[in-house]
């Protein structure tokens, strides 16, 4: 599967930010300190630097870790804070992001490992391939993007960080050389050796940062592209030479000489385009303003590949469920009555139903989300749910999310409605506005309690909890509000409930479980499992304190993406329980735990779907991470094949 980043950069191309150490510098940075170190002792400045180039324009931020590898920070006496400074670097970018509320795309910086490396001149491989993957393994797994191999005049020691990277990650690689002034790398290979090397290395995307300013470098490009055409390529020049100037290093490239060169970027074949030292926001705004203009004029860039044609997932056919709730509704139907969600008629005709979950953004924008939504679209997803300031934490609505996410998209949305923040008057409104917006599947909850979030000195509500939520939806259903009232018309809410199988108090849990279920819900969706048997005994127990199972189940599916991850949700999440099993494959896994992650969760779902108990699973991104989500589903499409 191709990732959304090379997706969209095929599209079209994409804008960069500028310097960061410039910056810095500027804010009071010593030029002998080291800057990366700030993202511990100053993130304020870190993070504002970001947030100006985002409002500037810039598509993908890069990392202040340039220089944050174990080798080169031992310069410094800061190797034990190698993982900190790094994975602070990545969070300090995402906090922007969110901030910011842009779709911005998140870089994580390595540089060159410096002199320290080299042993009388020459690059030690085995501790230079350590030291770069210590660094990309820590971006990777704080929740960059994409990995930038920048500023290396040595063409060795950049292919064989992109090699680690390969091998460490499966993120995209850009991978940037610097020239001399004579168009040559430290070792003597001109621009269409790079490229033609860089290509045979697997790279993403080749280009030239630092070096010289956009003229020089506009003639690497070139080169670049006529040795490789089939190359997508980057170009970030520096603000020209720099000079000394009142005791600091200065820059002579003016903001609008960087916008004129942005045609002739494009015409040479870049498709990623930024600054690098001496380059400021006003650098990037002004590239953004041509760029815009290029966009308006309807120029393309010399090489656009198209994107290829994700097939969706195939018709599955599974046991139905004889719902009473469902088998009640369908009667109503019969009778004229409001048409149900195509969610809901899929349950009925046996299909496979499949989600994707995405997390409002804690911002004004919801691009990022919007976006993984238009992939589970195109992996074959039938819905996305949206979660309601999970953990109790400040998001966006979940309502506007999914009213967002239908009008842009065009998929179904699934709301997780929480009885938390609403009184009975104001619950029962945004049910009515829900409605008539086009939000028709509900999933009710409780909602998690303000002390565990972000704003603990807020009151909560509960008026109702999740029992009491259903029967009011079910009352909505049947033309009556919670007083009994009746409306005049019916609603056509499909309602879910939640489930937890993997709760110690198993018998406790199935019998708040029925009681949900017999208020009127239609489905039921689980807390990610990592164990068929884990769902099974919950189905057994049901079955013999209950009767037969009432309702269809989506199982919630959560790909782990190290062992990291998945020590820390076992052990700090609510909710979420993993199998000895799982815990012990991710342990085993170390630097491919992201591959394994996906690798178990396809497992899991071609064996849910091969159980007739089952009708259906939902997905649930780590880090916003949509595209490895989808990757699960992948297996489904190869089955079919």
């Amino acid at each position: 599967m191709i990732h959304p980043f090379l997706a969209r950069l095929r599209r079209g191309p994409l804008l960069a930010d500028g310097a960061m150490g410039t910056l810095l510098h500027a804010r009071g940075a010593a030029f002998e300190q080291c800057v990366e170190e700030l993202n511990l002792a100053q993130p304020d400045w870190v993070r504002e630097i970001h947030l100006a180039y985002i409002k500037a324009g810039a598509e993908v931020i890069q990392t202040n870790t340039f220089a944050a590898n174990r080798i080169k920070l031992a310069e410094c006496n800061l190797g034990d804070k190698t993982r900190d400074i790094n994975f602070r670097g990545v969070k300090l970018a995402r906090e922007a992001r969110e901030i910011s509320g842009a779709a911005a795309w998140i870089a994580g910086s390595v540089g060159p490992l410096g002199k320290r490396a080299r042993r009388n001149g020459v690059l030690q491989h085995a501790a230079a391939a350590e030291a770069f993957r210590e660094q990309i393994h820590v971006l990777w797994e704080a929740g960059a993007d994409l990995l930038i191999l920048e500023t290396f005049s040595d063409l060795g020691e950049l292919l064989l960080a992109a090699e680690t990277a390969r091998a460490a990650t499966d993120l995209p690689v850009v991978a940037e050389i610097t020239f001399g002034n004579d168009g040559l790398t430290f070792e003597g290979a001109g621009p269409a050796e790079v490229a033609q090397r860089l290509a045979q290395a697997g790279v993403d995307v080749a280009g030239v940062n630092c070096s010289l300013g956009p003229a020089r470098i506009l003639e690497f490009i070139a080169q670049m592209r006529a040795a490789e055409p089939a190359l997508l390529l980057s170009a970030m020049p520096n603000a020209g030479l720099p000079f000394h100037s009142g005791g600091r290093m200065a820059y002579p490239t003016a903001a609008p000489y960087f916008a004129e060169r942005v045609p002739q970027f494009l015409a040479a074949g870049a498709t990623l385009l930024g600054g690098c030292c001496g380059t400021t926001p006003a650098h990037i705004a002004a590239m953004r303003g041509a760029l815009d203009r290029v966009a308006d004029r309807g120029l393309q860039p010399a090489d656009r590949r198209a994107v290829a044609e994700l097939s969706p997932l195939p018709m599955v056919r599974v046991q139905p469920v004889e719902s009473a709730a469902l088998l009640a509704l369908e009667a109503e139907d019969a009778e004229a009555g409001p048409a149900p969600t195509g969610l809901l008629r899929k349950l009925r005709e046996g299909r496979f139903v499949v989600s994707v979950e995405v997390d409002p953004p804690r911002g004004f924008s919801a691009a990022k989300m919007i976006e993984g939504a238009r992939i589970a679209q195109q992996h074959g997803a039938d819905a996305v749910n949206v979660a309601d300031s999970p953990m109790a934490r400040v998001r966006m609505g979940a309502l506007a999310l999914c009213v967002l996410i239908q009008q842009q998209v065009g998929i179904e949305t699934i709301l997780h409605f929480t009885a938390r923040d609403r009184s009975l008057t104001g619950l029962q409104a945004d049910l009515i506005g829900a409605h008539a917006l086009g939000i028709r599947n509900i999933i009710a909850l409780t909602g998690d309690p303000p002390s565990l979030g972000d704003q603990p000195d807020s009151t909560p509500v509960y008026d109702v909890d999740s029992v009491g939520l259903v029967h009011i939806i079910d009352g909505f259903n049947r033309g009556l509000d919670r007083a009994g009232k009746p409306f005049g018309s019916r609603s056509a809410f499909t309602i879910a409930v939640a489930c937890d199988p993997t709760r110690p108090d198993l018998a406790q849990e199935v019998d708040r479980f029925h009681k949900k279920v017999s208020e009127g819900a239609h489905l039921t969706m689980t807390q990610p499992i990592f164990d068929p048997a884990v769902w099974q005994r919950f189905y057994d127990l049901y079955e013999q304190r209950h009767g037969p199972f009432p309702v269809p189940v989506l199982i919630g599916i959560l790909p782990l993406q190290s062992h990291r991850h998945a020590a820390f949700l076992h052990n700090e999440v609510p909710g979420i329980t993993l199998s000895e099993d799982a815990l012990a494959r991710m342990a085993r896994a170390g630097a491919d735990g992201r591959r394994e992650g996906v690798k178990m969760a396809q497992e899991l779902l071609l064996e849910l779907m091969a159980r007739p108990k089952v009708q259906g699973v939902y997905l649930m991104p780590s880090f916003g991470r949509y595209e490895v989500a989808c990757e699960v589903l992948e297996v489904v499409q190869r089955g079919a094949d």
